[in-house]
């Protein structure tokens, strides 16, 4: 978690140089650049933690390929809570 917020400070620094009035343009280039690689690494991790939040909410601590291998004709299925819908923004972090 800790990385997970030193980068998105980073990020938040990247930011502010680009729409700094007197950078060149290579400059802002450099900075969307690194900006783009720091936000796909967070959107992964982001991914990550939900997928842990998911298995703690739902109480299961087995892999969803050892959870379908177990299951039996006629028993239903716990359902999932989507707490990271693509439709939910987090701090105008996501869409």
């Amino acid at each position: 978690m800790k990385n997970f917020e030193s980068n998105l400070e980073r990020l938040e620094q990247l930011s502010e140089n680009i729409k700094r009035s007197n950078i060149t343009l290579e400059e802002a280039l450099k900075s969307f650049e690194e900006g783009i690689k720091l936000a796909k690494g967070m959107e992964k991790e982001l991914d990550s933690i939900e997928g842990r939040i998911q298995i703690l909410m739902n109480g299961d601590s087995l892999p969803e390929e050892k959870k379908s291998s177990k299951k039996t004709a006629g028993t239903e299925e716990e359902p999932v809570l989507d707490l990271f819908s693509g439709t939910t923004e987090l701090n105008g972090t996501r869409a």
